[in-house]
């Protein structure tokens, strides 16, 4: 079964202000915008996606539909069809139940490659809490038919518990211009953070302790802010985010929404299009639910491509009435260093 989706573009214009980049609007439409998505597209949610070779690889939450414990992974040669390529485990490391009791699926893959590896940091949480554990698998390709394919897991590379200040959750890598690597993470509590990588082990850096602060919503309540995921382009770096409950027991109430803003460095200030700092609420809305036909996008991971320049958002979405997650594939463009989802 193939999956239509549409996106439409509407005016960003809360509180009287008019910014020059728009939000986009999700809605049920047979009209395409960048990617006609088709195959195993569902369930999908906190996508993240890599390219090897000619071969999109891409990397999703167990929603535990069945619980199986592993992390899918999906593969598409044109970004338009999908096919499954397999699981990163063929359950859950012994490790994360021992240290997380009650585990039932790994969460919020995040894929990227470094030290002559691919480095894919994962989950193992109690959903609604911070009893949270982010682990590491390697592998030296992602081509399940080279004899060299095998995923390694490396363990904990952080963890949260209840009474911490922060949730060890939805991991995301980024890679500097200097080569310095940054692990940026967190959900609720007080927000997102970001701590220095070693890249020979790909844990945290060996007497780096400093843990850096990049965005919060202090005045909101519950907090909702998770799912970071740092790029670079030109003079600036992005920082996306959702804002939101992603899934609550009724789809329509689940208000989850990319966000972004910008700064100088990978480590901020960001700030939205209203020069209003992340780490005070600050964010200028990427994309939000239509209440009709789809909600609560979010999860999101971008591909810079290097190659062709290209820039690519990948997330997840709930279709209505059901709240079941699919997959969603759409170009960005970068009007006045802003980034907006193409039509």
């Amino acid at each position: 079964m193939g999956l239509l989706l549409g996106l439409a573009l509407v005016a960003n214009t809360g509180c009287g202000r008019t910014p020059t980049v728009q939000a986009a609007t999700l809605i049920a439409s047979p009209v395409f915008n960048s990617y006609r998505l088709n195959g195993s597209v569902k369930p999908v949610r906190d996508p993240s996606m890599i390219r090897q070779g000619n071969t999109y690889y891409l990397f999703s939450t167990d929603d535990g539909e069945p619980a199986g414990g592993s992390i899918k992974i999906r593969c598409s040669s044109d970004l338009n069809i999908w096919t499954d390529c397999g699981d990163v485990f063929p359950g859950i490391p012994a490790w994360v139940s021992e240290q997380v009791p009650g585990v039932v699926g790994l969460w919020a893959p995040d894929i990227s490659y470094f030290n002559h590896a691919y480095h894919l940091y994962y989950v193992g949480s109690i959903f609604g809490t911070n009893k949270s554990v982010i682990g590491l698998a390697t592998n030296l390709t992602l081509d399940p038919k080279d004899p060299s394919y095998a995923w390694i897991d490396q363990g904990e590379v952080l963890s949260s518990e209840r009474g911490d200040d922060f949730n060890a959750l939805d991991p995301n890598v980024f890679i500097d211009s200097d080569d310095t690597i940054w692990l940026s993470y967190g959900s609720f509590w007080t927000g997102i953070k970001q701590a220095a990588i070693d890249p020979t082990t790909g844990k945290l850096l060996t007497g780096a302790s400093e843990v850096i602060s990049l965005a919060a919503r202090p005045d909101s309540s519950p907090h909702a802010i998770e799912a970071p995921f740092l790029v670079h382009r030109g003079t600036y770096y992005y920082l996306f985010a959702s804002f939101g409950l992603c899934c609550t027991a009724n789809p329509y109430q689940s208000d989850y929404r990319i966000m972004v803003g910008r700064g100088p460095s990978a480590h901020g200030p960001f700030v939205d299009q209203n020069g209003v700092p992340m780490l005070q609420g600050g964010g200028t809305e990427l994309i939000t639910g239509s209440g009709s036909g789809w909600n609560a996008p979010g999860g999101q991971s971008i591909f810079l491509d290097p190659e062709s320049g290209a820039s690519t958002i990948v997330f997840h979405a709930h279709s209505l009435p059901t709240g079941t997650p699919y997959l969603f594939v759409n170009s960005l463009s970068w009007e006045n260093d802003w980034p907006q989802i193409v039509p």
